[in-house]
């Protein structure tokens, strides 16, 4: 489960910042923020963004983990898919965070999948 170490929980739109702001700090391309309020029951935004490579996957998870837990006190409730590197879901409970590489982001197409929800690209460099 999240720990929050002390520090003002961040949640929803500012959880969500604040995770884009760290993988755009490894580089990551194409972040995309999809807004599920009212879409999902288990969490109110989606953050999908790729690495070149399956080890600028774990590279991005890496950064995302190290961050959320320095700065915000926050570690993810379950991670999925590290040891592949390929799809690596961080369950943040109101933010659900899938790093991909370019092949498999294009074979699950997660954004087409949810797309009725609003969608915002977000600029390397966020946060």
């Amino acid at each position: 489960m999240s720990a929050t170490q002390g520090k003002t929980p961040l949640e929803g739109a500012a959880l969500a910042e604040a995770i884009a702001g760290f993988a755009a700090d490894k580089k990551a391309v194409e972040i995309v923020e999809l807004d599920l309020r009212g879409v999902l029951g288990y969490a109110d935004y989606f953050i999908v963004c790729s690495g070149n490579s399956d080890r600028q996957v774990k590279a991005i998870h890496d950064g995302i983990h190290e961050g959320m837990k320095k700065e915000h006190g926050l570690l993810p409730r379950r991670v999925e898919g590290l040891p592949q590197a390929h799809w690596v879901l961080m369950d943040y409970l109101d933010v659900v965070v899938h790093v991909f590489t370019p092949e498999t982001r294009a074979f699950y197409r997660l954004e087409q999948l949810w797309g009725e929800a609003p969608a915002r690209t977000l600029a390397a460099g966020v946060g």
